[in-house]
């Protein structure tokens, strides 16, 4: 599956896009668990101390936000897209 990471978050993987494999339908939390294995400095961004989200990174499947569909339950294929986006702002 692929994990596509956008604006700030770019420079702690370091690429625009991680590749992972998966083992049949697995929830957005254990693969999130993986890429912040791969690469600790995402995790801060991700997880709280008890290794609940931090709701800092927005995470879409598919283009849709998963608050909308099972959470971090959401189980997801080889197929499938997740995005991960920092939080925007700006302006006056």
């Amino acid at each position: 599956m692929r994990v596509r990471v956008y604006a700030t978050l770019r420079d702690l993987l370091g690429a625009r896009e991680v590749t992972l494999d998966l083992d049949g339908e697995t929830p957005v939390r254990e693969v999130l668990q993986r890429l912040t294995e791969a690469y600790p400095a995402l995790a801060e961004k991700l997880w709280d101390d008890q290794g609940n989200p931090t709701g800092f990174v927005r995470v879409l499947l598919n283009g849709r936000l998963l608050e909308y569909l099972d959470g971090m339950d959401t189980l997801v294929k080889d197929t499938d897209e997740i995005s991960l986006f920092p939080p925007v702002g700006g302006g006056r």
